[in-house]
């Protein structure tokens, strides 16, 4: 059974079309749908539940530790971390049920972001999904592996606030096959509007300069953690 983690944070606005999603891609194969909501303040909750999915309430404003305590209420043999701001296909789900079939233990998928994107996003991204492709890296909106190699090497690793999805991937490819799908999922482009492109190079720059400590210092990474900013162009 294919258990799809979605970690949630006020996400109300996304939640119910990343459920539909799922739960359409998916209707051909055996699986389950938990919602992680950590700490919403809106309705993410409630509307993950009336769409049909499992909700475990957690509190610890941790992608990391929501996605492992996700891991734990999962009864699949198969765990796909899903972001609550990402669309799946039935393309990419067929794909990585092919992949673990041939004895792959996990992998991602190519990615792309929701219109409108500044015109550097559309120039770097074939080029970060060529560098995901080689490298047999992938962020953390779509990861997917099966159970026994998840808890062989402990899951997401809880001291980090950030790039946890980069080592479970370095990890999980030390277990066996770690395959990059060419299917695409369709990920929210709304960071990449709300903030410009060099306040995302200064934070990029800073937590580089840190070092190892700049992952674990969520005050140092209030593009993920901070509140929200409004996304008044979003299209999806």
């Amino acid at each position: 059974m294919l258990s799809f983690i979605v970690p949630a944070h006020d996400e109300e606005a996304c939640i119910e079309a990343t459920l539909r999603a799922i739960a359409a891609a998916s209707a051909g194969s055996p699986h389950e749908i938990i919602v992680v909501d950590d700490a919403s303040k809106d309705r993410t909750a409630e509307l993950a539940a009336a769409a049909g999915a499992r909700v475990v309430m957690v509190a610890l404003r941790q992608i990391a530790a929501a996605r492992n305590a996700g891991a734990r209420a999962a009864l699949g043999s198969v765990f796909v971390f899903v972001d609550a701001d990402t669309l799946i296909s039935s393309a990419v789900v067929a794909g990585l049920v092919r992949v673990m079939a041939e004895g792959a233990v996990g992998g991602g998928a190519a990615v792309r972001f929701d219109e409108p994107t500044p015109r550097w996003v559309r120039l770097v991204l074939p080029m970060s999904i060529w560098l995901a492709r080689r490298f047999r890296i992938t962020g953390g909106c779509f990861l997917f592996c099966s159970r026994t190699a998840f808890e062989a090497v402990g899951g997401f690793d809880e001291t980090l606030f950030a790039s946890e999805e980069i080592r479970l991937c370095r990890l999980l490819r030390a277990q066996g096959g770690f395959v990059i799908l060419r299917e695409a999922v369709l990920t929210s482009g709304r960071k990449l509007r709300t903030y410009s492109g060099w306040e995302i190079i200064r934070a990029m720059v800073r937590i580089a300069f840190a070092g190892k400590a700049g992952v674990k210092d969520r005050s140092r990474l209030g593009i993920w953690y901070d509140a929200r900013r409004p996304d008044s162009t979003r299209a999806r």
